[in-house]
């Protein structure tokens, strides 16, 4: 109940959070048009710039990194009159000041002005928390003039802001969680299962009492129902209340990055009512239900219930799942764009391939038992070997949860393990060094200006060099060309083989951060720099993370970059590689959590066989059984079934990982898992050995010659 609510109430969080930090997502429209001649053709011509109205604002999309983090940096030219409506804030801010989240102006307080603050400007106020995605978010908007945002790459006009809560990535987390919460419910429902079954087990003799001196099956399945409901009813109240008391807490963790607002984090009193009163009335009818299909007769004696032999027809479900899934897999790479059928797909394939390992367990658990009936050589084998025949789904059951534990174990060691297979170039000659630093040179500043604005970056701590690269032409969006730098500089590029010469030649496709093919040198055509027009600055740092944002800042505050500063290790900052990172968190609580409830309802399981066997084994202790013997058997029937469907499941985990991660895009692929899942593994083999031997002591208690009494 309380893991229940504490699902429903992070998913009502996610929601929130989506809806207020959608207007992050606004893209506008292009701030210039194309000259059309009088018959609606295009013609030839410069791109025509639309003009600043009161209805329209100027919104730029600086890339702006601190560390390791991502700072959602807008930029802002608005006339003075504007009715446009900015989120979070009264007013559009004016060039040189900004307003800043919480989070990020106490970033900007503590950290030294030269590495963040020197970045915006001057503070005039702080973004409310109802434009903001989560208490975390680093957000800020600053004022710049029009003319700055139109130099730009890519500003665009925005009339109003938009309200789809549904980012690019958001469908992607969205998606996980969903499956996620499935992962972890699962396995709680399993226990829900086998702790109604051992309950009905304890009450048994009594309700064959009754039935001996004259109650109805009906009522004892009425009084079966009484007696479930009322413990249900305290403990769904108890889970009530522990996921009130939880809830704190759960809002702490950080899903992509970042927490959610405790607000945001609620299940409402109506939804929890409504869980309560279904918890209560599907534990009072799955109790009665069982006590009625129990065969407790007239004598007051249990009969043995027969099981339906398991068949093939088990594997269905299984194998819709899994081509669900494959199919939702197969939409991603046919609609590039994204497919609306792609996330129920993959949802509802999970699901159903979590059942079908449910479903398929028994049948595969008869097979196995077959064939160790005819093998078998010991009294505690044969025993164990003819129950698990006799009635498979019965002892599948036991282990359910802990084969679905594996399952869900591996899907998410193969989901982490996809972190690392994005592939970032390695440090060599020729590709830009990752304690570089570069933005392009606005058109229009002579070399001079240049200069000296490198000549004041090199004067800052960390920065060991400030290289200015230099082209026949202005560079122009998309254009490939080559860039001319001194030969003395090359060597703080990153370049190792230095052509004979006072200049040296490259191609433009060094800056690309994401390029892993090696640059070289070639000897330039020019003998000197004059002339030639400066494109882009690098600065060479320390690489220390002080330095390199103090890089950034020098190079955004310089007055004459016309693109915000860039470093190779912002490609991985910036990719969808840090969702899968923010959901590895969760992941591994999922991992724990889902091993632990299967290693509870692996002991209870257990305990209602015991239970609910109890004068078999006491016959068989009365003819002269050992209880070490009884104890094997116990063992064997746990072990057979677990192992039965074990490597299946650790199969089928990693394959649908596999799909999961090929739909998500970006080239992922899983690969092996890390040492966490070895070690998740050996849990959940340890678990099911000491949920089993904590059961021994029911062996002997309720195995002496009192429970062979037929009274």
């Amino acid at each position: 109940m309380c893991l229940l609510l504490l699902l429903w109430g992070g998913a009502n969080g996610l929601a929130q959070r989506d809806a207020r930090g959608a207007w992050l997502r606004e893209m506008g429209q292009a701030s210039a048009t194309v000259p059309l001649a009088a018959d609606g053709r295009t013609v030839n011509g410069p791109l025509e710039p639309i003009p600043l109205t009161p209805e329209r604002i100027l919104l730029g999309f600086p890339v702006d990194v601190f560390r390791d983090q991502l700072i959602n940096h807008r930029d802002i030219a608005a006339l003075p009159t504007t009715t446009v409506k900015l989120p979070g804030i009264d007013a559009p801010p004016a060039p040189g000041q900004y307003y800043a989240s919480p989070a990020l102006q106490r970033l900007i307080e503590s950290t030294p002005a030269d590495e963040l603050g020197d970045r915006y400007g001057q503070f005039v106020g702080i973004i409310d928390d109802t434009a903001l995605p989560g208490p975390d978010a680093l957000v800020v908007i600053t004022g710049v003039t029009e003319a700055q945002l139109r130099q730009g790459p890519a500003a665009m006009l925005v009339t109003e802001f938009t309200t789809n809560p549904y980012g690019e990535s958001a469908s992607l987390y969205r998606t996980a969680l969903l499956v996620g919460g499935i992962a972890v419910l699962f396995p709680v429902l399993l226990l829900v299962s086998i702790a109604t079954g051992l309950g009905a087990a304890q009450r048994r003799e009594r309700f064959a009492t009754l039935r001996l001196i004259g109650a109805s099956p009906r009522l004892v399945s009425g009084m079966a129902a009484v007696e479930t409901a009322v413990p249900s009813l305290a403990g769904a109240l108890l889970g009530v209340i522990l996921a009130g008391v939880f809830r704190p807490a759960a809002a702490q963790i950080p899903v992509n990055g970042m927490r959610m607002f405790l607000a945001d984090f609620t299940f409402g009193a109506g939804f929890a009512a409504a869980v309560v009163v279904l918890v209560v009335l599907a534990a009072a009818l799955v109790g009665a239900g069982r006590t009625a299909r129990s065969g407790i007769g007239p004598l007051g004696v249990t009969r043995a219930m027969h099981e339906k032999t398991p068949t093939g027809w088990r594997a269905v479900p299984l194998l819709a799942g899994l081509t669900c899934m494959a199919t939702g897999t197969l939409l991603t790479k046919i609609d590039a764009d994204g497919n609306p059928w792609t996330s129920p797909l993959l949802i509802g394939g999970f699901a159903l391939t979590s059942v079908g390992i449910v479903t398929v367990g028994p049948w595969l658990t008869k097979a196995v038992s077959t064939i160790g009936l005819q093998r078998a050589r010991t009294a505690s084998t044969v025993i164990a070997a003819s129950r698990i025949r006799r009635t498979p789904v019965a002892v599948f059951r036991s282990v359910s949860g802990l084969v679905i534990a594996v399952f869900m174990v591996s899907v998410f060691a193969g989901g982490i393990s996809a972190i690392g297979t994005v592939e970032t170039p390695q440090a060599r000659p020729g590709l830009l060094l990752d304690t570089s630093v570069y933005a392009f040179v606005s058109s229009g500043y002579t070399p001079g200006q240049v200069s000296a604005a490198a000549q004041s970056t090199k004067e800052r701590t960390g920065i060991r060099d400030a290289t200015i690269g230099y082209a026949s032409t202005a560079l122009g969006r998309g254009d490939t060309m080559d860039m001319y730098i001194a030969a003395a500089d090359a060597p703080s590029l990153g370049f190792a083989e230095i052509q004979a010469g006072k200049i040296e030649a490259f191609d433009a496709s060094f800056l690309n951060t994401w390029t892993s093919k090696p640059v070289p040198l070639a000897a330039a055509p020019v003998d000197n720099l004059e002339g030639l027009v400066p494109v882009v600055m690098v600065v060479s740092t320390d690489g220390t993370p002080e330095a390199i944002d103090r890089a950034r800042t020098a190079l955004n505050t310089s007055g004459v970059t016309a693109t915000p500063a860039t470093s190779p290790a912002d490609t991985a900052t910036m990719s969808n590689t840090r969702l899968i990172q923010g959901l590895a968190a969760l992941a591994y609580i999922g991992v724990f959590v889902a091993v632990v409830i299967a290693g509870v309802s692996l002991a209870v399981s257990t305990a209602a066989a015991i239970l609910d066997r109890k004068r078999v084994l006491g016959l068989i202790r009365l003819m002269g059984m050992p209880v070490s013997v009884l104890r094997r058997v116990i063992v064997q029937e746990a072990a057979v079934p677990l192992l039965a469907v074990l490597l299946l499941s650790v199969g089928l985990g990693f394959f649908v990982a596999w799909l999961m991660i090929t739909s998500f895009g970006g080239g992922r692929t899983i690969t092996w898992p890390s040492t966490e899942y070895y070690a998740a593994l050996s849990l959940s083999l340890l678990l099911a050995l000491g949920a089993v031997t904590a059961t021994f002591s029911l062996i002997r208690g309720n195995t002496a010659m009192t429970a062979t009494r037929f009274e």
